[in-house]
């Protein structure tokens, strides 16, 4: 066996799950071997299990294609073969809370795209280049848990990738009021255009949850941790509409802002094209070496040709102007199966592996 570490993929089966698979084909540090999945799929080789639902561009990796697919819910059997888990588990909320939690209390850090512990107050949310600092609340983590090693840290919601890390990039010139709208793709419900053809030509204004996790997740990243808890911030105050779109992958967002401090529009260009972070340090194998980038023409960022920066990891920002009513608008775009879920977990992994948190068995 490689020096690598040994990685488990719940929910491996699915759409996160597959991107999971696909992203970490090739990793550096991190090697699956083991993928595990519901109950029907356990038993079957991971190429069986998936059979004609693998929606990846690439072909499934041959070093998991022959993987026997292990039982989700047979906590002990998975977590005695890896040193962490990535999460796509897929369930009800408690049963995901319940689950993760079980696989902490084996000892087997758990780096989750799920929304269940996203608001469990000592879980850190982590988009790396905003929030690293976070991830200091494991501590407090681990004593609940009664772990040494084990917890769970997830990433947030795939909508806010396209303004979040831009207000961060902002926040010198104090943002206090954001009105935002998302155009969602429909990978971000895990399904394509065959399983959904009633999104053909179609546009549905309604995404359950999504509008409060789009105004609410924001404030979390841009927190810091009290008495062993993460509190969000108060500011900027965020409004939201969620909008599913005729597209496969990419979230857009058009975004207005009011400052405390206005800055001119060369400001706030620079401040996105120098925005940096831990990630970018380091050199994090995931990370992109520009986060951000700003496009000059008036018809970018589009999905067809934005979409993946950065291998799907970078923010394409564009259409920055002054605005009538408010002081800016502008229009985002983040790659919501990469950027904004499984390759935002990755990236999170690898940060807290660099931070000492997760070690190897």
């Amino acid at each position: 066996m490689s020096e690598k570490f040994k990685v488990g993929v719940l929910g491996a089966t699915g759409m996160v799950g597959q991107r999971f698979i696909s992203l970490l084909e090739s990793h550096p540090w991190f090697e699956v071997v083991v993928v595990a999945a519901s109950p029907r799929s356990a038993g079957k080789t991971y190429a069986e299990a998936v059979g004609d639902r693998w929606k990846m561009d690439t072909p499934i990796p041959e070093a998991v294609k022959d993987l026997v697919v292990l039982n989700v819910d047979e906590v002990e059997k998975v977590a005695s073969q890896v040193d962490f888990v990535f999460s796509a588990y897929e369930g009800t909320k408690e049963a995901i809370q319940k689950a993760e939690e079980a696989y902490a209390k084996t000892e087997t850090p758990v780096v989750s795209n799920n929304s269940a512990h996203r608001w469990t107050p000592d879980v850190p949310m982590m988009v790396p280049e905003i929030n690293p600092e976070h991830a200091a609340v494991i501590e407090y983590q681990k004593k609940r848990l009664g772990t040494k090693r084990g917890f769970i840290a997830v990433k947030p919601n795939c909508s806010i990738q396209s303004y979040a890390p831009v207000l961060t990039a902002w926040k010198e010139f104090e943002p206090y009021e954001v009105v935002a709208t998302t155009y969602q793709a429909i990978s971000g419900a895990g399904k394509n255009f065959k399983e959904w053809p009633e999104m053909i030509e179609n546009i549905i204004p309604y995404i359950g949850g999504e509008e409060e996790k789009s105004e609410k997740e924001p404030l979390r990243l841009w927190g810091e941790i009290k008495d062993g808890a993460i509190v969000p911030a108060t500011s900027p105050v965020i409004t939201c509409q969620c909008i599913r779109v005729p597209v496969l992958y990419g979230h857009t967002a058009a975004v207005f802002v009011k400052f405390k401090k206005k800055p001119t529009k060369e400001q706030l260009i620079e401040k996105l094209r120098s925005f940096s972070g831990v990630p970018q340090e380091l050199a994090l194998p995931s990370a992109p070496k520009q986060f951000i980038q700003y496009l000059e023409e008036d018809n970018r960022p589009q999905v067809n040709l934005d979409v993946n920066y950065e291998n799907g990891m970078g923010v394409s920002i564009g259409r920055l102007r002054e605005d009538t009513v408010y002081d800016y608008k502008f229009v985002g775009l983040s790659h919501n199966t990469i950027r904004g879920a499984a390759g935002g977990a990755v990236l999170c992994a690898e940060l807290l592996k660099a931070q000492g948190y997760i070690t190897k068995k």
